[in-house]
């Protein structure tokens, strides 16, 4: 894969061609996968996945951002973010590769 960005369709063609499953199927999977990952995340604030990371809801406040080509200030509303911290076990095999 030379592209940096790695896409859902690819994870779609990933499962259609390793696990035999057609294209559609596979990105029913993919799309039921992140749905049941959104709700969770929304209901519980936060999600543990095991061996992969935790992914967690954070509120920021608002603030006074600047374009820095034109230096003119402008309010940067509140919202809500989400945070990703990986695994021990996901670093640990990251770091094998690298």
């Amino acid at each position: 894969m030379s592209n940096s960005s790695f896409k859902k369709k690819d994870i779609t063609q990933g499962l259609s061609l390793n696990m035999g499953f057609s294209k559609n199927f596979s990105k029913k999977i993919v799309d039921d996968l992140i749905e049941i990952l959104k709700h969770a995340i929304i209901e519980k604030g936060n999600l543990n996945l095991k061996n992969l990371g935790s992914f967690k809801i954070i509120a920021k406040k608002e603030r006074i951002g600047r374009n820095p080509k034109t230096k003119e200030k402008f309010i940067i509303t509140s919202r809500k973010s989400l945070s990703f911290t990986p695994s021990k076990n996901l670093l640990k095999s990251l770091n094998k590769f690298l």
